[in-house]
């Protein structure tokens, strides 16, 4: 009788299992390879972000506290480069220009931060110039507190909406049990500012003694994508645990949920939560199960690739390959697997001339040509 009680259980915990993978799990499918690949960038070991400045070269962020500008062929690092806490994953991390730059030169950088009184770094957000080969003018717009000698989780990616409005991500520092749902905190959030780094006066806690009223959205884990959606809207995709990574449309003043909610366990195999869907918090747009680790997001809009237009792409470092997401609307409808086996891809961009640039760990800067 215990024998057939325990198959029962069984039984239904496999049913359970099987509906959650139905209703969101979508088959993973080999791409018909319509296209080439051609190494721009060689030789970078962790290329983390990518910009392309108005000739057309490529400012280039390597996430041990290298900026490298290419141009013609050529190699160059930048000087006075700020510090960073090269720590696990920590380092030199996004960049992206401001989208006026031709008219105000400004590049925008996060970077884990040694800058404070303790130990360790937490993620900085910094605006620069360019002039002769170095960075000058270099401004802190933002730091997070307190440093910690922790090593993961520093997010960052960097994004501006079409109405100017600057967006970062910072993980949770390894602290999950404490950032993410407290907006006094720094650490799992979506943070909002105007291109000077001041204070949009319509960010949801502004109003609220004792918020960190940069935050534009909490209850994230650790984002490493983050991309302007054709619609105007921002979209991040973040790190879970073992099991869970997430795509999350990005509104103004919502709780994601982490940790109180995830589709993910701990690495050891035990649970965080029991839950995976809570009153006031926001289900993600898409999961995976198991993690893909995330890296690196954009959408397709070029004409070059009529076969991926409106679909966005994203990176997995665990898997080693590109993932392309088809979506009608607000629903992931199909994936697709791209440059299978060519390494830990960080970052994917859709540069200025059209094309697909693929930053891939111990390789460099990969073009996709149809």
């Amino acid at each position: 009788m215990k024998s057939l009680s325990f198959l029962i259980i069984l039984l239904f915990i496999f049913s359970a299992c099987a509906q959650e993978t139905k209703e969101n799990d979508i088959v993973l499918e080999e791409d018909a390879k319509n296209y080439t690949t051609e190494i721009i960038v060689p030789g970078l070991q962790i290329p983390w972000g990518m910009a392309w400045l108005p000739d057309g070269s490529m400012l280039i962020t390597e996430k041990s506290g290298t900026l490298i500008h290419f141009k013609d062929g050529k190699k160059v690092n930048i000087a006075n480069v700020p510090e960073v806490y090269n720590r696990n994953q920590g380092g030199l991390l996004d960049i992206e220009l401001h989208p006026k730059y031709e008219e105000n030169g400004w590049i925008y950088i996060t970077y884990s931060s040694k800058e404070g009184t303790e130990k360790g770094g937490n993620t900085a957000l910094i605006r620069a110039k360019l002039k002769d080969n170095q960075l000058t003018n270099i401004e802190t717009l933002y730091k997070a507190t307190p440093n910690t000698t922790r090593g993961h989780h520093f997010g960052s990616r960097i994004e501006f909406d079409n109405d100017g409005y600057l967006y970062f991500c910072i993980g949770d520092r390894g602290n999950r049990d404490v950032n993410p749902q407290d907006i006094t905190k720094d650490g799992g959030k979506i943070y909002r500012l105007n291109d000077d780094g001041s204070i949009p006066k319509d960010n949801p806690f502004v109003d609220q003694a004792g918020a960190k009223t940069a935050i534009y959205s909490y209850g994230h884990r650790n984002p490493q994508g983050m991309a302007l959606h054709p619609d105007g809207t921002i979209w991040v995709h973040e790190h879970g645990p073992r099991g869970g990574d997430e795509i999350n449309p990005i509104k103004k003043g919502v709780n994601y949920g982490w940790p109180v909610i995830t589709y993910g366990i701990n690495y050891s195999g035990t649970t965080i939560t029991d839950i995976t869907a809570k009153k006031g918090m926001e289900q993600p747009l898409y999961y995976w199960v198991p993690s893909i680790a995330p890296s690196g997001m954009d959408f397709v809009t070029s004409d070059k690739y009529p076969n991926w237009k409106n679909t966005v792409l994203v990176g997995s470092l665990k898997f080693q390959y590109l993932e392309l997401l088809q979506l009608d609307g607000y629903q992931v409808t199909k994936r697709q697997k791209l440059l299978d086996g060519m390494g830990r891809v960080r970052n994917v961009r859709q540069g200025p001339d059209g094309f697909l640039y693929v930053a891939i760990e111990n390789q460099g800067i990969v073009k996709i040509i149809p």
